[in-house]
């Protein structure tokens, strides 16, 4: 059955990378692929109830994830309508492409510790058609933006989801995280910012013209500001919520989102339809990329299958035995997680390593936290993140490994010295 079933995942995740040259649609493969291994999990398993429950499970995880990407796009694709992200554009005075892409990455970096790295892909990346005019620069910069996003999250118990497990868990604690893991993540984004800005020199920032809207009118400096103030303080507060209620994230922004919805009614009441009809929330949800989460939901269900017959159980137990040293099993998953969701990768880590052994802030949980949460920056279906971009700016598999993957691979490498030599002068 474990052959089997990692035999259809990788021919499927095969498919899912030369999207380009097959001609095939990246979320009907997935949607294929997670349809055969449930299929095949179930016929070979034999046990429909067991089978139907963890399916159930899977389910209300991937939903989870779902609901919440759904409500920050909506978000996204509201504050955009109203152009709300001219505030943070003005802001931005710089002409040059290099400096542009220091101040995009270092912004990104912090944003996504102070919310998540999902979030902060979706805002980052549709800010930046704002920007730039040209499809190459804006893929480079969601390239580079994948990678603040993810360095950024991995220091931080809310700022990547694998790191929020592991806070959960008792693996790590707030201040420990912090101290630990933001050397080596800053790290992480300077190698390869430093090298993407060398890169591109001296060029200038060629801005794309104002979008038309037709008959509409454009909005106020008031709608403006105060759609873009409502829906980022959604989805900072998510967090707090989170926090305070002890309710799954997706409520909390799907509380937020009927909040911006009813300010947004309110503020264009006395419009004609005509005028305000780009500015609703019922638009925004119909620009939104449906093929972008409709993939989400086929990867998720496909790796579920994997996680539950324990075939990733199985591959970190192999490496427990067969490599031996914490430093490199943990860098094996880091890169591991670029291929397949570190999700099920760091709970089967949490598994396989008890607290009693290993209690909490050991280096283990500290490492995990960074490789797990930067290691899927290296292919872009190996985070949250990635995945984001990849649908909100349609990146292609081939066209992300050519012009980022290295980048990410060489950053990782980097804060993963930075730390291991870190902890060994503190600890040593």
């Amino acid at each position: 059955m474990t052959l089997l079933l990692t035999l259809v995942f990788v021919i499927a995740y095969l498919a899912i990378a030369l999207e380009g040259p097959l001609h095939i649609n990246k979320s009907a493969t997935a949607l294929l692929g997670a349809g055969l291994l449930w299929t095949a999990y179930a016929l070979m398993t034999g046990d429909a109830r067991q089978v139907n429950a963890q399916l159930s499970e899977s389910l209300v995880g991937t939903a989870q994830i779902v609901f919440f990407l759904i409500a920050a796009m909506t978000i996204v694709e509201v504050i955009d309508a109203h152009d709300g992200f001219e505030v943070l554009t003005t802001a931005i005075q710089t002409r040059k492409l290099s400096t542009l892409m220091w101040l995009v990455g270092l912004f990104t970096f912090f944003l996504s510790a102070i919310l998540d790295n999902l979030t902060t892909t979706i805002v980052m990346v549709s800010l930046m058609r704002r920007l730039l005019a040209e499809r190459q620069d804006r893929i480079t910069f969601a390239g580079l933006i994948v990678i603040a996003a993810n360095a950024g999250g991995a220091w931080t118990p809310i700022g990547d989801v694998t790191t929020t497990m592991l806070w959960i868990g008792g693996q790590v604690t707030t201040l420990a995280i912090m101290k630990g893991v933001f050397l080596a993540s800053i790290v992480n984004l300077l190698v390869p910012l430093a090298a993407a800005a060398w890169m591109v020199g001296g060029r200038p920032v060629q801005a794309p013209p104002k979008a038309d809207t037709g008959n509409a009118l454009p909005t106020t400096q008031m709608e403006r500001t105060v759609v873009l103030l409502v829906g980022l303080a959604t989805l900072v507060l998510v967090p707090v919520f989170k926090a305070l209620t002890h309710l799954p994230p997706f409520l909390g922004i799907l509380l937020g989102l009927g909040l911006l919805w009813i300010v947004a009614d309110l503020m264009h009441r006395h419009k004609d339809d005509a005028q305000k009809q780009h500015l609703t929330l019922v638009s925004a949800l119909a620009r939104i990329d449906m093929g972008s989460i409709v993939f989400f939901i086929g990867i998720l269900l496909a790796v579920a299958v994997l996680e539950h017959s324990h075939v990733l159980a199985a591959l970190a137990h192999w490496l427990d035995t067969s490599v031996g040293r914490l430093d490199l099993i943990v860098l094996v998953i880091g890169l591991a997680s670029a291929v397949v969701d570190n999700v099920p990768l760091v709970a089967a880590s949490m598994g396989m390593y008890d607290l009693a052994t290993y209690p909490s802030d050991h280096f283990l949980w500290e490492f995990m936290a960074y490789c797990a949460g930067t290691g899927g920056s290296i292919l872009i279906i190996g985070s949250a993140a990635g995945v984001a971009a990849m649908g909100l700016e349609r990146i292609d598999f081939m066209v992300y490994l050519r012009k980022t993957s290295a980048l990410a691979l060489a950053g990782y490498l980097a804060g993963a010295m930075v730390y291991l030599v870190q902890y060994q002068w503190l600890h040593g």
